[in-house]
């Protein structure tokens, strides 16, 4: 992909994003690019929060960098606090990175940021002081689903630290379903230190994403809001860092979807649940918690 593959469009609320011709999706269609970051990954993650209690790194994995406006929005929000942040984020291509960064003026969210991004296009990493916290950003260019399983072939020896927080930010699995298999997932949370909590929130609330992420290990619930999105999702390696998690209603819910069975192939197809898949799902220890389910205030209506 070159950067003549992307345009500026300009969303209902007037605000401007980034729209790929190749892949057909714009980035953040419904509220935008910064509003969007905030509600989903800043709040959601409990970022500021989470900063001020913490002592040494803050590692955050930013899958899918693309025009960098989730990493951009989460420095920007937390920049008072004095912890540092160790950003890696993760892409194939920098062209829409290129492209927004020659387009600065339209997207509106650069700012301070756009030498850094500057950098990050030459160099593939940059180190700065930014306010009350230091950052080292590192772009780590290449076939995400590749990168994992080189990292886990180096295990227990890591190149990169484990993460406190992930931005999963991919197309989406009808347009890019490599980025949205059970085995990345599964490989994804094999990566992850038991001893230190990590949540992932994304865009999609699908009742496949959401088996997906169960199946490879993760804890599962029903993420925030954002914009005309009812619900999200988010996964975690422990459920305290999950308010919502999904109960056994949803489970008898995905029982009856048309669309549940994880792609475990890079390719895009809509199924029920396997038997397989069924069994393994009533035996994940998520819904072996009831009382602390009960305890979340947990919606049996979500779904």
């Amino acid at each position: 992909m070159s950067s003549t593959d992307y345009k500026i469009v300009r969303l209902a609320n007037g605000v401007h994003s980034v729209h790929s011709l190749s892949h057909r999706e714009t980035f953040h269609p419904v509220i935008g690019p910064v509003a969007e970051a905030e509600a989903l990954y800043v709040r959601q993650l409990r970022l500021v929060e989470r900063l001020h209690g913490h002592a040494g790194d803050f590692v955050i994995w930013d899958v899918g960098l693309g025009a960098a406006a989730n990493a951009i929005t989460v420095l920007r929000a937390t920049r008072t606090v004095s912890c540092p942040i160790r950003m890696l984020s993760f892409d194939q291509t920098l062209e829409p990175l290129r492209f927004a960064l020659n387009h600065a003026e339209s997207l509106g969210y650069f700012d301070s940021y756009e030498s850094h991004l500057q950098e990050i296009v030459r160099k593939h990493s940059v180190n700065f002081r930014d306010a009350d916290h230091h950052v080292t950003w590192e772009l780590q260019l290449g076939d995400f689903p590749a990168v994992l399983a080189r990292l886990l072939s180096h295990l227990p020896a890591r190149s990169f630290p484990a993460p406190h927080a992930i931005l999963f930010d991919a197309f989406s699995p009808a347009k890019n379903p490599a980025m949205w298999t059970l085995p990345l997932f599964a490989n994804l949370f094999r990566l992850l230190d038991p001893q230190r909590p990590c949540a992932l929130p994304t865009y999609s609330r699908s009742t496949m994403l959401r088996v997906t992420l169960l199946l490879a290990g993760f804890y599962v619930g029903a993420g925030h809001a954002t914009g005309e999105k009812e619900e999200t999702t988010i996964g975690a390696n422990t459920l305290e860092l999950i308010g919502e998690p999904l109960d056994r209603k949803w489970l008898e819910r995905a029982r009856r979807s048309t669309s549940a069975e994880p792609l475990r192939e890079p390719a895009y197809r809509q199924a029920r649940l396997s038997a397989e898949t069924w069994e393994r799902l009533q035996g994940h220890r998520q819904f072996q918690c009831g009382e602390a389910i009960e305890n979340a205030g947990v919606n049996g209506n979500r779904a």
